[in-house]
């Protein structure tokens, strides 16, 4: 068996020291350079599995190096040393590429998890895809044949091959979790646990003690030891959603346990390193509450070195009837039935309305569908949809279904409220933008944006 083999790149002799005994112990033979063109000519004449290079170098950086890497070596897994508390350093590299970072002073513990982890990437990238990655794998459940959800599933495994932080957006119901699952299931950390979290459900005066655990007789009520979310997740990834509901002392915490990569349970005298992939995800505009100082800026860019947008289902219309049709199958032998048939009727109606629960929220129709159709047809008032938000796509005057269902009022709100979804995209959801763009005050935007039901 071919054994593995690194380089570690740094002008620091006693951080090369430790890290090649670290890395020997574990059967690695490794090779060390002080310099960037030492890297250079070493890399042109010997194959390595996995490379480390500190941010500094005598005669250039570890950016540069980097460069090199992805461009000559694109299997490789490159990991940045970089200084204590350089977040900013950590959040460029793996922007650019970097597979992870360790931060100096070296926690051994947390070099020996990466060391595996990236081993772990190293030997499905030379195979082509994760033993665990069938046709019928995690992104298969993200349904959809429109370009958009192509995209979503192609950007999946890429994400999946990194160790970066992933920032997913979008509106409820679109499946942001099942993309977090997604990115989980096909990376180096499958066999590890996959934790997710919802931030705005923990009490306040909870949550330390939940992500970090706690020591017994460290407070009332702490009869026993506790492991946290973060020691849970260990070897896998913690999915923290609705994290923009993270209270400010919380967003402090969390920012130095992924900076360092070591939790300190209450009651604890010593820290405890964690292998921990992040994951995190909102509908809110988390831009928009950095500005506002509900939410730091320092963890906002460390939680999002690549951000994945979901789509709302309305931006793909073409996908509901595939999306209808996949949860009718799952949802009649659920009820010990036989599959009911949509009729022309209904699959117009569902086709026009505009989904503002999304995925989620057609999954909810039709199965309240199934309880109240007769024979074995759905008709369109048994998707008792709600009125006032049919989309224009198909909510045309002249159709003689739509326009009896709307009226004229019905009909004139849709189209505000396309034109002002549009908008507000185009501005990233920003009102004041979004206002000025259409020549109203903020004020009357808000109205609007109430009076439509446009969260």
């Amino acid at each position: 068996m071919t054994p593995t083999k690194a380089l570690i790149v740094d002008d620091e002799a006693d951080i090369l020291e430790l890290m090649s005994i670290t890395l020997s112990r574990m059967g690695v033979q490794v090779d060390t350079a002080g310099t960037l063109s030492e890297a250079r000519r070493i890399l042109a004449g010997k194959r390595f599995d996995l490379c480390f290079t500190d941010m500094r170098l005598p005669d250039g950086t570890g950016m540069e190096l980097l460069q090199t890497i992805s461009h000559d070596y694109p299997e490789m897994p490159v990991a940045m040393i970089t200084a204590y508390g350089n977040v900013d350093a950590a959040v460029h590299a793996l922007k650019a590429g970097a597979f992870d970072f360790v931060s100096k002073p070296i926690d051994l513990q947390v070099l020996r998890n990466l060391v595996q982890t990236a081993l772990r990437l190293r030997s499905e990238r030379a195979t082509g895809a994760p033993s665990h990655a069938q046709a019928s794998g995690p992104e298969s459940k993200l349904l959809g044949h429109s370009e958009a959800m192509r995209e979503v599933r192609n950007k999946l495994g890429k994400l999946a091959r990194s160790q970066a932080p992933v920032f997913i957006t979008g509106e409820s119901g679109t499946g942001k979790e099942l993309a977090a699952r997604a990115i989980h299931e096909l990376g180096p950390r499958a066999s590890g646990p996959f934790i997710p979290v919802n931030c705005g459900a923990i009490p306040t005066e909870l949550m330390e003690s939940e992500f970090f655990g706690h020591k017994r007789g460290s407070f009332t009520g702490a009869v026993a030891d506790k492991d946290g979310l973060f020691q849970s997740a260990h070897g896998g990834t913690l999915f923290l959603d609705e994290v923009a509901d993270l209270p400010v002392h919380m967003q402090v915490k969390l920012l130095r346990v992924i900076q360092e990569k070591n939790v300190r349970p209450i009651g604890a005298r010593s820290e405890v390193p964690v292998d921990v992939r992040i994951l995190s995800a909102t509908h809110k505009d988390l831009s928009r509450l950095v500005d506002a100082g509900q939410f730091r800026q320092d963890l906002y860019y460390r939680i999002n070195v690549i951000e994945l947008r979901m789509p709302a289902l309305r931006e793909r219309p073409d996908d509901v009837l595939l999306l209808a049709e996949k949860f009718l199958d799952r949802l009649a032998p659920e009820w010990g039935l036989s599959k009911p048939q949509l009729t022309d009727n209904a699959v117009r109606v569902l086709c026009a309305y505009d989904f503002p629960g999304n995925v989620r929220e057609l999954e909810n129709i039709l199965e309240r569908a199934v309880a109240l159709c007769e024979n074995e047809v759905i008709e369109a008032s048994d998707l008792q949809l709600r009125p006032g938000r049919t989309g224009q796509q198909a909510a045309v005057p002249n159709d003689p279904v739509t326009a009896k269902q709307m009226g004229l009022p019905g009909y004139i709100d849709s189209l505000e409220r396309e034109a002002l979804i549009k908008v507000l995209e185009e501005c990233r959801w920003n009102k004041t933008a979004a206002a000025k763009k259409l020549g109203i005050t903020f004020r009357a935007i808000r109205y609007r944006l109430k009076k439509l039901g446009i969260d």
